[in-house]
């Protein structure tokens, strides 16, 4: 195998992690640095990066924490990939201008993954 080739199979390893906890090691942060950017406790992150349910505004938090953008794609059937700009009509969603009034009930940023 040569170096580039090497490197390529490398880049494409990347493309897919098993959790948060493989996605901060490849970006190179501790656990603590995690903890710094978000405000919280290391043991906090321990248990973000254990969750299998979480809010989306906290995987968002989270991936900024370790210098990453969050970005949601869709798989329709028969579909090309489409890539979610916002959730809801929040304008702080799409990075432009202040947050909409809040609203009665959860937020649109405040989505759950399951």
């Amino acid at each position: 195998m040569t170096e580039s080739t090497a490197e390529a199979w490398n880049q494409e390893l990347k493309q897919e992690v098993e959790g948060l906890r493989e996605l901060r090691q490849i970006a190179g942060k501790a656990q603590a640095d995690i903890a710094t950017a978000l405000n919280i406790k290391q043991p906090s992150v321990s248990k973000i990066e254990s969750q299998a349910d979480m809010h989306l505004s906290t995987l968002r938090s989270y991936v900024e924490a370790i210098g990453g953008k969050l970005e949601l794609t869709v798989k329709l059937p028969a579909r090309p990939l489409l890539r979610l700009q916002s959730l809801g009509d929040r304008a702080d969603d799409r990075g432009v201008g202040n947050p909409a009034p809040a609203r009665r009930g959860r937020p649109a940023s405040s989505a759950v993954i399951r």
